[in-house]
């Protein structure tokens, strides 16, 4: 396995994996199928983080979430380094706030 960083390589064998199970044509490129397996994903994380799991449990599931995310960049067309950089301009515009003793960052709107 690949042990270069760049966004191109991950996305390159994402895209490969999908090729290799044909996910295009098989359904395995459906969004809500996606989402049902990401929703799953976060499940497995919230169990390992509220169960005391090992680091390394942890980062095999956030790893599993990573790859449905581009796996779901490929399958809707979209750009997601594009879409994370665009979404991270508008991040730091943001102002954050105390909310029940955590930090929340968000378009706090004041009704």
């Amino acid at each position: 396995m690949s042990n270069n960083d760049s966004y191109n390589d991950m996305l390159a064998a994402v895209q490969a994996f999908h090729d290799k199970h044909d996910f295009k044509h098989t359904g395995g490129e459906e969004l809500a199928y996606r989402v049902a397996l990401m929703t799953e994903e976060l499940g497995e994380i919230s169990a390992c983080v509220t169960k005391g799991k090992e680091t390394r449990k942890l980062a095999e599931e956030c790893a599993d979430l990573f790859i449905l995310l581009i796996g779901t960049a490929i399958a809707a067309d979209f750009d997601l380094k594009g879409a994370l950089w665009d979404k991270m301009d508008k991040l730091m515009q943001r102002d954050s706030r105390m909310i029940n003793g955590r930090i929340r960052v968000s378009e706090f709107r004041d009704t």
